[in-house]
């Protein structure tokens, strides 16, 4: 399975959230924390979020995941407990394209994210102060 880099990432949400006019936080490994409130600084906001709602426990809802098929071809998002974290997996990431397979894969990239927490890049759609 290969990774994908930064660039890639952030172009890929981009295009998911475009027109949303919601702010978005990413993460290292794919995972997406958008950002319904406007206040407050946003990456400390995402980076609360996926250390309580990123890591992974089997058997809890921690573990569940649903994954989602991207209409343009090139991945999928997977979900998980928390509605507003969503990780992407592009279709060169997993060799297998079943939903059990690329859920589990977005399952552990969100596990890592929300246990390293590294913030790559913020997106603020926040209109402008006056």
């Amino acid at each position: 399975m290969a990774a994908v880099d930064t660039e890639t990432l952030i172009n890929a949400w981009r295009r998911l959230l475009t027109g949303s006019g919601k702010s978005w936080v990413l993460f290292e490994h794919g995972t997406c924390v958008v950002l319904e409130e406007s206040g407050g600084g946003l990456a400390d906001r995402a980076t609360g979020i996926l250390r309580e709602f990123g890591p992974v426990s089997v058997g809890g809802p921690a573990g569940d995941f649903r994954v989602l098929e991207l209409k343009n071809g090139e991945g999928w998002l997977v979900t998980g407990h928390h509605p507003d974290v969503v990780t992407f997996v592009a279709l060169e990431e997993s060799e297998d394209p079943s939903h059990l397979a690329v859920g589990i894969h977005g399952r552990s990239k969100r596990d890592r994210d929300g246990t390293e927490l590294h913030v790559v890049h913020v997106e603020d759609a926040r209109p402008p102060a006056d």
